[in-house]
């Protein structure tokens, strides 16, 4: 398997080993465009894998800070007592960069920097950039996606 996001068309592709297209989801990435360094709320590009899955098991809309669980379910109601709040819902998929110097390692490692993919209130428009430098996906497509890939899954993140 291996994930490509295209930052351009704001989609994020799963292949399988034999380059076959399983699935295609409109995303959201960073608000500020792309790029490596630690505080610029971009997101990163190069080839990552993820380093971990976080969340099986919780009920959708379920709400994390620091990656735990809050035991709380996001509700709208929830979203106008938290306004502005950049929300990370469902599962996270925790991404690696695999290029010293690039995206791995000093102040442009991309798993320090806690890029994941996650999951987003339903009313958040994907398909245009938004988030604080993640990558924003519908819960249940995160679901399905989260349920097909591995620790260790490739994903290319292309400009």
């Amino acid at each position: 398997m291996k994930i490509i996001i295209r930052i351009p068309t704001q989609t994020l592709e799963l292949f399988d080993d034999n380059g076959m297209l399983l699935r295609g989801y409109r995303v959201s990435t960073g608000a500020n465009g792309v790029g490596e360094e630690n505080g610029s709320f971009c997101t990163p590009r190069g080839r990552h894998v993820i380093r971990a899955k976080i969340g099986a098991g919780q009920p959708e809309n379920t709400v994390f800070v620091k990656r735990r669980p809050t035991g709380e379910c996001y509700t709208p109601e929830l979203g106008e007592q938290r306004a502005g709040s950049d929300w990370i819902l469902t599962r996270i998929l925790w991404l690696s960069g695999c290029e010293s110097g690039f995206n791995r390692s000093g102040s442009c490692d991309t798993m320090r920097r806690r890029i994941y993919i996650h999951g987003t209130p339903e009313d958040t428009e994907l398909g245009r950039p938004g988030s604080h430098g993640c990558v924003r996906m519908h819960n249940k497509e995160l679901v399905e996606l989260f349920d097909l890939v591995q620790a260790g899954t490739e994903v290319e993140i292309v400009a």
